[in-house]
C-alpha cells in the first residue's frame, strides 16, 4: 500500500565498545497488529477529520475568536493517527504545543477540543489553555505544553512513577525536531536508559524549528542517531504514511512495554508556518510545490483508491462529513460561555496551598490600613 523510507536500529550491547555500529531490527514484535482494509479506511478518516477541523480552528483565528498563539497539524496528519493507533487507553500522552490531532485522536470529544480553542469554559481545560494546553486525565493526555521541551523532564518522570507502581502501561512523549537540542532532551534520555523507564521519546521531524531547517540547527540532522548516546533502540520512519507510523510506533512501544526506552524519529511535513500568523515566507516556491505533492492526505487516499479499499465517491462523502462535524464543533464552541474571572486561579495547585494568593493584576495584597485621623493645625 505505501512506500516505506523505514530505518530501524538497536543501541550497541552493553559490552560494546564505544562507538560500535548500531545492529538492525528486522523483526515485528510479538503480538503486535498489522492493518487491514477497514482499519486502513480509518486512518484515512482520522486524517481528513484532523485537517478540516484544523482549517476551520485557522479560519477561526482571523475571525479572532481564537486568541494566543495556535499551531495546526496540517501535513502532520498521518504521523498523529499511526501513533496514537498504537496507545493503548491506560497509556499516557505529553505533547507540545501542536497538539489538537492527538487531542481528536486520543479520543476528546471535539466540540471540547474547539471550545477549548476559542477559550469557553465547556473547552477540555474549561477555557484557561487555549490552544495549547489541552488536558484530559481520562483520556491519560497530560498536556500540551508551550515551552520547548517543557513535558520531557514531566513524561520521564510519569515513566519513573509506572515503573514504581509496576503495572503494564507506558508513557509517549512527542516534541518537535528543534527540541532535540536543548538540556532537557538530553537529561531525560539519559535518565530514563539508565533507569530502564517505560518510555516512547517520538521526534516529530517536519524538518523546520520554527523557519530554521534542521541541517542548520542541527550537527547531526538524522535526529534518531542521538539514541545511540544513551545506547538506546531508535527508528526513523516515513511520517507521510500512517501504516508505517503505526508498525514503527508499536514497536516502540512494544519495547517500552518490555521496559526499556525507545525514540522514534517521523519525517513528516508541515503544510503551512510554524503558527496561524507565520506567512512561511522563508520557503521557495519550488519547496512549497514538493511539500504540497507530497501532503500525506492526496497520497494516502490514493493508495487506498489503487487498493480498491475507497472510491472517489466515499472519499467525497468522508471529506463532507468532516467538514460537517468541524463546523459544529466551531458552533458548539461560539455558543459556549466564557469562564467566569473567578475561576482564574482554579486548578493552579493540585492541592490547597495556605496563603494562596488570589489577586488579579493591580490588586493590592492586602487592604492598605486607613491613615489615622490629624487636627489640621496652621
Amino acid at each position: 500500500m505505501s512506500t516505506r523510507q523505514r530505518t530501524t536500529v538497536a543501541p550497541p550491547n552493553s559490552g560494546a565498545h564505544q562507538g560500535t555500529t548500531p545492529t538492525a531490527v528486522a523483526e515485528q514484535p510479538a503480538g503486535t497488529d498489522t492493518v487491514a482494509g477497514e482499519r486502513a479506511v480509518d486512518f484515512y478518516r482520522q486524517m481528513v477529520f484532523i485537517r478540516r477541523f484544523e482549517e476551520r480552528a485557522a479560519r477561526a483565528y482571523t475571525q479572532a475568536l481564537i486568541g494566543g498563539y495556535c499551531h495546526l497539524n496540517l501535513g502532520e496528519e498521518a504521523a498523529v493517527v499511526g501513533l496514537m493507533a498504537a496507545l493503548r487507553p491506560t497509556d499516557y500522552l505529553f505533547t507540545n504545543y501542536r497538539e489538537h490531532g492527538y487531542a481528536l485522536t486520543r479520543g476528546i470529544d471535539p466540540n471540547r477540543v474547539m471550545a477549548e480553542l476559542f477559550g469557553r469554559s465547556d473547552g477540555v481545560s474549561k477555557g484557561w489553555g487555549g490552544s495549547m494546553h489541552m488536558f484530559d486525565l481520562e483520556k491519560r493526555m497530560l498536556g500540551g505544553y508551550g515551552i520547548v521541551g517543557g513535558q520531557i523532564p514531566l513524561a520521564t518522570g510519569a515513566a519513573l512513577a509506572i515503573d514504581y507502581r509496576g503495572v503494564d502501561e507506558i508513557v509517549m512523549c512527542t516534541m518537535g525536531d528543534g527540541t532535540t537540542n536543548i538540556g532537557a532532551f538530553h537529561e531525560s534520555l539519559n535518565i530514563a536508559a539508565l533507569w530502564n523507564l517505560p518510555i516512547v521519546y517520538v521526534v516529530i521531524n517536519n524538518r523546520l524549528g520554527m523557519a530554521t531547517t534542521v541541517d542548520k540547527s542541527s550537527a547531526e540532522p538524522e535526529l534518531y542517531k542521538r539514541a545511540f548516546s544513551y545506547r538506546m533502540a531508535a527508528e526513523r520512519v516515513d511520517g507521510l504514511d500512517p501504516v508505517a507510523v503505526f508498525e514503527a510506533a508499536q514497536r516502540a512501544v512494544a519495547v517500552a512495554r518490555g521496559g526499556k526506552p525507545f525514540l522514534l524519529e517521523v519525517l513528516t511535513e508541515r503544510l503551512r508556518g510554524h503558527s496561524v500568523v507565520d506567512p512561511g515566507k522563508y520557503r521557495g516556491a519550488e519547496e512549497i510545490a514538493l511539500t504540497k505533492e507530497r501532503d500525506p492526505l492526496v497520497t494516502f487516499a490514493a493508495h487506498l483508491v489503487d487498493d480498491g479499499l475507497l472510491t472517489e465517491t466515499e472519499i467525497t462523502v468522508i471529506n463532507d462529513d468532516a467538514i460537517e462535524r468541524a463546523i459544529a464543533a466551531a458552533a458548539f464552541a461560539e455558543a459556549s460561555p466564557f469562564p467566569d474571572v473567578s475561576t482564574l486561579f482554579d486548578y493552579t495547585y493540585a492541592t490547597p496551598v495556605a496563603n494562596d494568593s488570589h489577586r488579579l493584576p493591580g490588586q493590592c495584597l492586602f487592604e492598605p490600613a486607613p491613615f489615622p485621623e490629624q487636627e489640621i493645625t496652621r
